[in-house]
């Protein structure tokens, strides 16, 4: 029970890494805000197994982050149900696999609205929280793409490597505060994105060039964001931590 007492906030966790984030961290007595895009009834049914599994306090929010009223909204609701928010793990994101010249500006700017400009705004919204009580974790989930430069992701890259500057600028803005900020890189991870958004050519190459000979799951992911948001990693902050197998 490495968050017992803890009230988390996760965005995009209907699916994937997002979804197993959420599910980590409830087994380790989180309370949690679980954001997602569409709030439905099969989430809704999902949520209450998981709070009813676990004993503990799961309140789904929408967050659409193509959609600035909605951001606001979302975090007014969060701070105004708990002035008491100790970790925010910022997962939701999207991803574009075009050449450069191929890539529009309407779709650059769309790329990084939702993995960063709207990422950033949020941030700031929860972290006046933890600001208030001086301590927190928080933790972006980015890519190897972001470090590795992928042939046809120029936006999907560079949208997250602007996550990985700003969150090395953050954690040294936010550290007189007692705030870690963080950031998980993973590589090839067993996920619906990744099966969508990557031929399977690329896939066998990688993984034949991968240290562990095989993809990541997301529960692997979500360990490493439950370590980064747990004490365990009390002195860990600024970094950028791949989880690729060796890529």
């Amino acid at each position: 029970m490495q968050l017992k007492n803890k009230t988390a906030v996760i965005t995009g966790c209907n699916r994937g890494i997002g979804k197993k984030i959420l599910e980590t961290f409830a087994r380790n007595g989180a309370d949690i805000f679980a954001c997602v895009r569409n709030i439905d009834k099969e989430f809704i049914n999902y949520l209450k197994v998981v709070e009813i599994k676990n004993k503990n306090k799961i309140i789904p929010i929408q967050l659409d982050l193509n959609n600035n009223d909605q951001i606001k909204d979302a975090a007014n609701k969060i701070l105004k149900e708990s002035n008491t928010i100790d970790i925010l793990i910022n997962n939701a994101g999207t991803i574009h696999t075009a050449l450069f010249q191929m890539t529009s500006s309407k779709k650059l700017e769309e790329i990084f609205k939702i993995n960063f400009f709207s990422q950033s705004i949020f941030t700031q919204y929860i972290a006046k929280a933890m600001i208030k009580k001086k301590n927190g974790a928080i933790t972006y989930i980015s890519s190897t793409a972001s470090i590795d430069g992928n042939v046809g992701r120029s936006a999907y890259a560079s949208s997250k490597a602007a996550l990985n500057s700003h969150a090395k600028v953050l954690s040294k803005e936010l550290g007189n505060y007692n705030i870690r900020v963080n950031v998980i890189a993973p590589g090839l991870t067993d996920t619906e994105m990744m099966s969508n958004n990557t031929p399977k050519n690329i896939i066998e190459e990688t993984v034949a060039n991968t240290s562990l000979k095989r993809i990541g799951t997301p529960d692997e992911i979500a360990n490493v964001a439950l370590f980064l948001s747990s004490e365990f990693s009390s002195y860990v902050t600024g970094q950028v931590i791949r989880v690729d197998g060796g890529m």
